[in-house]
Parts: structure tokens; sequence; C-alpha cells
């Protein structure tokens, strides 16, 4: 979309901080007002509009596109979107562990960089969750559900949004609630769900002879969400 507007301003409402460009306020998809909960977090998206070229590019703007989602979707389809995003306790990337023999070294990886988290589970929610080495499906504990379903139903709907979009992208629950309970950074949220694949980039010696671009380019983005999934918290 060509840029359409000259002043990016921030204004206080009723509800709210919306930002306006020129003398509009910023809409989300579904053509609501774009209102953020702090005038922290409208001078930061603030900044994401005034930042944009010629043209406006919705990838360079993480903070309105995740604000958004809050206002679209979690504030509209919450309960549904959790039904989802708890199916991922008996999924959970962190629970299903390779052989030791298959390959060697990469279930010593994996614990490595799996086990604290789950050490991390068992100390917040007072239950142990089960791992496997099997492909099929876990079911977890029937109390590791409920102290987990506690736990998100009590996050107001800007936490919620950010756990909504950590655990997809990491493929854990558990990352997803320690990244909202402060316990784990971005970088280590990536890393965690990378185990497997840094592990065959050390089989190929990929830093000597190069990554797959595709590769590269979708951990990229991905640690950029994670950041930007940060920042909207620490702006609340």
């Amino acid at each position: 979309m060509k840029k359409f507007y000259k002043l990016v301003s921030v204004h206080q409402e009723v509800s709210g901080w919306a930002v306006h460009l020129d003398s509009r306020p910023v809409k989300t998809p579904l053509k609501k007002t774009l209102l953020a909960s702090s005038e922290t977090m409208a001078t930061a998206i603030q900044e994401e509009w005034a930042a944009q070229g010629e043209t406006i590019d919705p990838e360079t703007m993480p903070l309105t596109q995740i604000l958004s989602t809050q206002i679209d979707r979690v504030s509209e389809q919450r309960a549904a979107m959790s039904a989802e995003l708890l199916k991922f306790l008996d999924t959970d990337l962190i629970c299903y562990r390779a052989p030791k023999d298959q390959p060697a070294g990469q279930a010593e990886k994996q614990a490595e960089s799996w086990d604290r988290w789950l050490t991390w589970f068992e100390d917040k929610f007072d239950c142990a969750l089960q791992t496997t080495t099997d492909l099929a499906a876990l079911k977890q504990p029937a109390a590791a559900h409920t102290a987990v379903q506690t736990k998100t139903d009590a996050l107001d709907d800007a936490r919620f949004t950010a756990l909504q979009l950590v655990v997809p992208l990491s493929g854990s629950l558990v990352l997803g609630l320690a990244f909202i309970e402060g316990a784990i950074t971005p970088q280590e949220i990536y890393n965690a769900a990378r185990v497997e694949e840094h592990f065959k980039d050390e089989i190929y010696n990929a830093e000597k002879y190069g990554r797959d671009p595709l590769s590269e380019k979708k951990d990229a983005a991905m640690l950029r969400d994670l950041e930007a999934a940060a920042a909207f918290l620490n702006l609340l």
C-alpha cells in the first residue's frame, strides 16, 4: 500500500491511546480503532507508522499487528483460541524426545535445552509432565491441564495475545508460559525450539558450507516475532 499520510500523532481517548494518521485514527483490519492501553505502547506504534517509506510494509510494524490481533480476534474469539492453545500441552515440543541412539547426541542436546523448562513447569504448577520417545501422542495429567487453564484464563487479553503468538511459533505451551512469566527470553525460546535443526547443522557442518537460505529466512522471521512479542509485553 502506498503511504497516504504525512503526520503521525498520539491522542488520548476515553478508553485508551490512539494513533492518528493526519487527522484519522489507525484502524484494525476489522475497522476498529487501534487503541493502546498505555501511552508508551501508542508511542511505539506511532514510531512504526512514522518510519514507513513511500510504501507501507506491515511486516515492519509488529506491534501494530499484535495489538490488532488482540482487538479483532482475542476480544471476540478468546474462548475458542484458548481451547486450541491448551491442546499444545499434550503435543508440547519439549516432551517429545529422540531415542538416545537415533541419532547419537540428539537426545542429549534436547535434554540440555529442555529439561530445565520441564523443571520450571513442575515447580510453577506443582505437576510433572510426561515425556516420550515414541510417536504416539501423550495425554498429560488432568491436574496439569487444569492448572494451565486456570493460569491462561487469568491472563488479561494483552498477555493472552502474546501467549497465543509464542506458543505456535515455538510448538511449546511450556515455553510460552515461561515467556509470559518473564522466565525465558526470546533468544532462549528460539534456541529451544530449534534444537533439532541446530543439531543437524552441526552434523552437516552448516557453519562451513552454509545453511539453507529458506531455513535462515524462516528462523530470522521467528526470532523477529518472538522479540516483537517481548517488546509488546514490556510496553503494557
